[in-house]
């Protein structure tokens, strides 16, 4: 009698089956259970399950006594998790490099480091990554479904790791420039903070006089009948304007500010004014100038030594400078690479790298370690948004103070100028 053989799925049925089984498992509950193994020791953990009988089930054949079996709860707010910073990416990328150098397997990699995150919304995403890659994806293309937190250069560098079969010194390398593209944010953050944050208490403070303070002796003034002098008088009619239109003020401040955003992601004219004003800045300018010079290079080194094609790393390196004008500069020196220039060349007809730049990179091209002598420009510059930084700190404290000194003295001042106008007449 002749026995039926069973025909070999297909991939269309596998990746059905598989699917079918996510599915389900995304409809099971998890669990939190305590249990005593055999020592009697306590034990935790989380369990997904359809019910906790089944969890106890599962606990019993591992050799557990269960003591408690509770569904974990939700929570009210942000049980999506909160917003995946490029720092997460930075030290996920840091984490899988380690891991595979090690030798541990990237499926299991993922459920490692998946298990350990604490942001639930980048958890998820890990774990559809995992998924996507037992399906038969490769990790560009997983990660690739995710572009707000795994942008095309990052990609286009897990892509050229995979194909020249050094993904996990590729992704070592990628986890250094997160680093460093991070740390060099932070600092510039750190040098716009100061100011802004002052600039903003002096608002708060000149307001609350104007609307609490100033009246009160407004009042007091009225009642004297006396005349008041030039400065108080200015400040009292400005105290009476804020009564009457505080809400327009605000108004005004928000509004402008938010107009100048959204001109800005919107318009690429009212970019690039922004961004050649920020360049002739003095100090500030000079962060700004420094900090795209080091992203372009420390970015461009990265993809090169990657394996990615000149041509094709110039279009990633371009949105990797924050800045619209070096940005546009990168787009022409890709232009000038295609059609057979040198990138020193290409460099030097931008007007805007220094001559020591172009020079490194013009030894780096004829040496062959061009991306070494990127990565020695990045760093050189690195260095030199820090110096920058703290300049710029050492020379905002005095100014700011000069001022808040001016602005909330001058108001006090005259306030003060009738009763110090009243005492030298009685005397």
């Amino acid at each position: 009698m002749a026995t039926a053989t069973a025909k070999p799925k297909t991939n269309l049925q596998r990746a059905s089956e598989l699917g079918a089984l996510r599915s389900e498992v995304s409809r099971m509950t998890t669990y939190d259970w305590v249990a005593l193994d055999k020592r009697g020791k306590r034990m935790k953990g989380e369990m997904p399950a359809k019910n906790a009988s089944l969890v106890k089930a599962e606990l019993r054949r591992q050799g557990m006594n269960p003591q408690t079996v509770r569904e974990r709860s939700k929570p009210l707010f942000g049980s999506t998790g909160s917003k995946v910073k490029p720092g997460d990416v930075a030290v996920f990328s840091r984490q899988i490099a380690t891991m595979m150098a090690s030798g541990v397997p990237m499926v299991q990699a993922f459920d490692i480091i998946s298990e350990g995150q604490k942001n639930i919304r980048f958890k998820n995403i890990l774990l559809d990554v995992k998924q996507n890659i037992e399906g038969g994806a490769a990790l560009h293309e997983a990660l690739g479904k995710y572009p707000i937190q795994f942008d095309e250069l990052y990609c286009n560098l897990v892509h050229a790791g995979e194909t020249s079969g050094v993904l996990d010194t590729v992704l070592d390398t990628v986890a250094t420039y997160k680093e460093r593209t991070e740390a060099l944010k932070k600092k510039i953050k750190k040098a716009l903070f100061y100011p802004m944050m002052v600039l903003a208490v002096v608002f708060v403070v000149v307001l609350i006089m104007m609307l609490f303070v100033v009246p009160v002796f407004a009042k007091t003034f009225q009642d004297a009948g006396a005349a008041l002098p030039a400065p108080t008088q200015f400040v009292v009619n400005a105290s009476k304007f804020v009564q009457s239109y505080w809400w327009l003020i605000i108004g005004v401040v928000v509004g402008g500010v938010t107009a100048i955003v959204m001109a800005k992601s919107r318009s690429i004219k009212f970019a690039h004014l922004l961004d050649r004003i920020a360049l002739k800045l003095p100090v500030m300018g000079d962060i700004t100038r420094n900090s795209a010079i080091a992203r372009f290079a420390r970015t461009l080194g990265v993809t090169f030594r990657a394996g990615v094609p000149l041509v094709e790393a110039l279009d990633a390196v371009a949105g990797a400078t924050g800045s619209v004008t070096y940005g546009d500069a990168v787009k022409q020196m890709r232009e000038d690479i295609a059609v057979g220039h040198q990138l020193q060349l290409a460099m030097k007809q931008t007007g805007l790298f220094p001559n020591m730049v172009v020079q490194m990179t013009a030894i780096g091209e004829e040496s062959g370690s061009l991306d070494s002598m990127l990565f020695k420009v990045a760093e050189f510059y690195e260095e030199e948004v820090e110096n920058a930084v703290d300049t710029l700190s050492t020379l905002l404290e005095p100014m700011i103070m000069i001022v808040l000194g001016t602005i909330v003295g001058g108001i006090v001042v005259s306030l003060y100028l009738p009763i110090f106008k009243l005492g030298a007449t009685i005397g």
